[in-house]
């Protein structure tokens, strides 16, 4: 019997292992929809809110599943509204596959309703693979090589399809001239660089007294490779955001995150280590790094483009994570002298007392970190936690501890707001046993994520577990940003770009059939973490949290020092606020017993 272009393109599709597509329909790609109401859920089809929660979703499948992430759109606005999930998952290194829908192909040109140059806009986040077909005979070829590319760089790939291809009856290519025949498979290769530079790289580790490793997303997988490295060589290691699930926080010789919002044993460890090993991370800021000419440094990527391109390696190895780690054990000695390693458990068990004197300060009325110190001892195991960007990346880069077997992912490259949600959506049809916990800042629930909690609404009911959490600081303040203007630019806030209304989203919860919870005491919040996790339904549970808690960077450099002030001379709304809670956080470690509750106060 025959079929049309868009039944075959659902088959091929599923041969090469595809089960789940996020999108949203529209007359420009119905071709395609029709094909997946015929296929009776060989595929099935995720519906999000809005077509960027649908390319986020993808993007987030990918990360937690580890294959390929598929979002469809239609064509003209539902193919613009896609770019900038799948702008997160090219600057995460996502395998992520973009269907989209176009006018009839004899409209092309003639400046027709909904008529883009797709290709042309897609050629940036797609440029690996971005073609639009043009006959039958061609979707076979371009599937192919779209799904083959996007797994094998790791990247993003788009396919256009005019919608009157799409109805059209399929045929295979031609056995002819001009006519290509392409395959279905990929198999990752294990790459391993050549046992020279392996001992190369050795030689540099070995001869280190003071070795650092910095990991990223792709040493996710290298968990049990890295801890042996670590011993062998007595380090430490620090964690880029997104390499967060690497190895677990439980170790004591794990400084967690780097970075802005990183930790000060892992500032430490990178100014003070004479060599540095870094494996599977961009992470961006070179600041944060050792100085340059003080540590000599291997870098192991599988990407040839991300080596050395942060710190001057020494030794650049490409190849995968684990195999080369585990082809690089054998050739390192084990360091008896510990006295590195102890420096590191001393630097992190001091740490570990100031967040959570740092989370115990009262505030008015909910200090944000305290939401995710009482948040992390409660998870799961085996739990799966989303971030999104602003303030509360800070608290779940810092007071989240994610243990062997847990999961956790932000938008890292792109740093995009409103990623929590649809990432926390796209890790329950993942992993639909597991308990998902999204942090989420105001902003972005205003932004996009409210309405994707529709979404949690229409398909809970289908889930193995029902345990999925939305975490909302509701500071009524785009709290970052505020926090980079007065620290970065030194500018007092501007109320006009950064006050946002107060929203009752406990109530919006309730009213699409979710747990609602409010809670701004903080002698409330273990109660409301215990109340979350023991209900028959997904819930949102909103934290009324005070927004003139700093973010305090892991060491306070002069220059920002002197923009705060600036800042402060200069007049900020929120002055007193911010100077009560900036004092309280900088001293929290030498003023004891002034972290009781408002109500014992």
């Amino acid at each position: 019997m025959a079929i049309t272009v868009g039944d075959f393109l659902i088959e091929r599709l599923y041969q090469w292992g595809v089960r789940r597509i996020y999108g949203y329909p529209g007359d420009g790609i119905n071709g395609v929809f029709g094909a997946l109401n015929r296929a009776n859920e060989k595929i099935r089809f995720i519906q999000a809110r809005h077509e960027e929660m649908a390319a986020f979703m993808a993007s987030a499948d990918a990360k937690f599943n580890g294959g390929l992430g598929v979002c469809i759109a239609t064509s003209g606005p539902g193919a613009t509204h896609l770019l900038t999930g799948l702008y997160d998952a090219r600057m995460d290194h996502m395998p992520v596959l973009a269907i989209a829908g176009q006018q009839a192909r004899t409209a092309m040109g003639a400046h027709y309703q909904q008529e883009v140059d797709l290709a042309s806009m897609f050629k940036d986040v797609a440029g690996a693979f971005v073609q639009q077909a043009s006959t039958p005979a061609q979707v076979r070829h371009l599937v192919d090589r779209a799904i083959r590319t996007a797994l094998g760089q790791r990247t993003v790939t788009a396919i256009i399809l005019p919608n009157d291809l799409q109805e059209m009856e399929y045929s295979d290519p031609p056995r002819t001239h001009g006519a290509v025949l392409s395959g279905i498979g990929y198999t990752r290769p294990k790459v391993v660089p050549y046992n020279d530079d392996l001992i190369r790289a050795a030689e540099v580790l070995n001869a280190g007294e003071k070795v650092a490793i910095l990991v990223g997303a792709g040493a996710l997988d290298a968990t049990d490779e890295i801890i042996a490295v670590a011993q062998k060589l007595g380090a430490g290691v620090a964690k880029a955001l997104l390499g967060k699930a690497a190895v677990p926080d439980d170790l004591p010789w794990v400084t967690g995150a780097i970075g802005l919002l990183g930790t000060e044993p892992s500032y430490k460890m990178m100014n003070e280590c004479d060599t540095l090993l870094m494996v599977g991370s961009g992470f961006p800021y070179s600041e944060f790094l050792p100085e340059e000419g003080q540590a000599r440094g291997v870098q192991i990527d599988l990407k040839a483009d991300m080596l050395s391109i942060r710190y001057p390696m020494e030794v650049n190895l490409q190849g995968d994570s684990a195999e080369t780690l585990r082809a690089l054990l054998p050739l390192l000695l084990h360091k008896a002298d510990r006295e590195w390693r102890d420096r590191i458990e001393n630097w992190r068990d001091d740490w570990d007392e100031t967040l959570v004197e740092r989370a115990m300060v009262s505030a008015e009325p909910i200090n944000p970190q305290r939401v995710a110190l009482e948040l992390s001892p409660r998870l799961p195991d085996m739990s799966i936690v989303t971030s999104d960007s602003g303030s509360c990346a800070n608290w779940y880069a810092r007071d989240i501890r994610l243990r062997r077997g847990m999961l956790g992912s932000l938008s890292g490259g792109l740093a995009s707001m409103g990623a929590a949600v649809p990432y926390a959506i796209a890790a329950k049809f993942c992993h639909p046993e597991r308990t998902v916990v999204a942090m989420v800042g105001d902003g972005a629930m205003q932004m996009n994520n409210m309405a994707e909690l529709i979404t949690v609404a229409k398909y809970w009911q289908e889930w193995e577990n029902p345990q999925w959490i939305c975490c909302v600081f509701n500071n009524e303040d785009l709290n970052q940003v505020t926090w980079e203007q007065r620290v970065m630019e030194g500018d007092p806030k501007f109320e006009a770009s950064q006050n946002i209304p107060n929203v009752p989203y406990h109530r919006f919860a309730e009213s699409i059939g979710l747990v609602g919870i409010y809670v701004d005491r903080e002698d409330q919040v273990v109660a409301a973490w215990e109340q979350a996790f023991a209900a028959d339904r997904p819930v949102l549970i909103e934290f009324k949290t005070d927004p003139n808690v700093p973010p305090l960077p892991p060491h306070l450099k002069i220059d920002q020092i002197k923009k705060y002030a600036s800042t402060l001379l200069q007049g900020d709304p929120d002055q007193a606020g911010i100077l009560v809670q900036s004092a309280k956080q900088i001293f929290a470690k030498v003023m004891p017993n002034r972290n009781k509750d408002k109500d014992e106060q």
